[in-house]
């Protein structure tokens, strides 16, 4: 398998949250990069997400506005998947946390050469049940990125059943390729960051739940008494309560009761209370 500074052409696969994120990490690394979505709309949000990303770079002095240009030349945005795989010696799947879409995504993909590393960003499910549907399931890794991704410097590398050593390698080399600093860790429910993450903010959310102290005090608790760089009730908000609530689910199912969400998450979900992509969730945003 390739090494991590010869990739020159990769694809990213879902132009959402993190999808847009990856792909400006990966163009801004000198990559050729191929945004892959089922819909216009949604390509044509990311591609604007990306420029506004960049362009406050450049206004606070982070980034070059040569290295916007050629990041922003760097990308493409296309609706045919065969488009956005061709050539690529790099394909990240950032599709909606739904196994079976992405098992559906990965069987796809094994008309591509088995040299080609293939990585899911997915946050909890099984990389190694992802990875069955694949041809060369020996080239399947995860690759977990923090959102915002361009600002987030942990990547989880997660080792499946059948993983190369050379996928993983590869995978924890072009992370830092990337700026990134990442961690290697076996495919286990919730990986190290989701699985301790999601404790922490489901035990916050049954504490506002029962009354113990409003959501900025919670998060205040742990910001100044901790050291945390955000509390875990704002940090939920930033996820996504419907991310959360289904990473909660489905850790639950795995890994027992103790993952259970509470039933104030469900009634904010339920009521779309969503966060900040809804304009509420624990806090108000405008």
């Amino acid at each position: 398998m390739r090494t991590a500074e010869s990739v020159t052409r990769a694809a990213v696969l879902g132009s959402g949250t993190m999808g847009h994120g990856i792909a400006q990490a990966l163009a801004m690394a000198g990559i050729r990069t191929r945004v892959y979505d089922v819909q216009e709309a949604a390509l044509a949000e990311a591609r604007a997400r990306v420029r506004a990303n960049l362009e406050q770079g450049v206004e606070k002095g982070k980034v070059s506005a040569g290295a916007r240009d050629a990041a922003l030349a760097a990308l493409e945005f296309t609706t045919d998947l065969a488009r956005a795989t061709d050539g690529a010696e790099v394909v990240i799947e950032a599709v909606p946390e739904k196994l079976e879409l992405k098992r559906t995504l990965f069987a796809e993909l094994g008309r591509l050469p088995s040299e080609v590393l293939l990585a899911t960003n997915t946050s909890s499910l099984s990389i190694t049940k992802i990875a069955a549907a694949a041809a060369h399931q020996e080239r399947v890794v995860g690759m977990h990125f923090f959102n915002p991704v361009h600002i987030m410097k942990l990547v989880e590398v997660v080792r499946a059943e059948h993983s190369a050593r050379p996928a993983v390698e590869l995978a924890l080399a072009l992370a830092v390729r990337l700026g990134k600093d990442p961690i290697e860790v076996a495919d286990a429910p919730g990986f190290a960051s989701s699985r301790l993450g999601i404790a922490i903010g489901l035990e916050a959310i049954r504490m506002l739940e029962a009354g113990v102290a409003a959501p900025a005090d919670i998060d205040k608790a742990m910001t100044l008494g901790y050291g945390f760089p955000m509390g875990p009730l704002r940090l939920t908000d930033l996820v996504g309560l419907d991310v959360r609530l289904s990473i909660a689910e489905y850790l639950a199912q795995e890994l027992g009761t103790r993952f259970t969400p509470p039933q104030l998450l469900r009634d904010k979900v339920a009521r779309g209370e969503l966060g900040k992509k809804s304009g509420h969730g624990f806090y108000e945003w405008t």
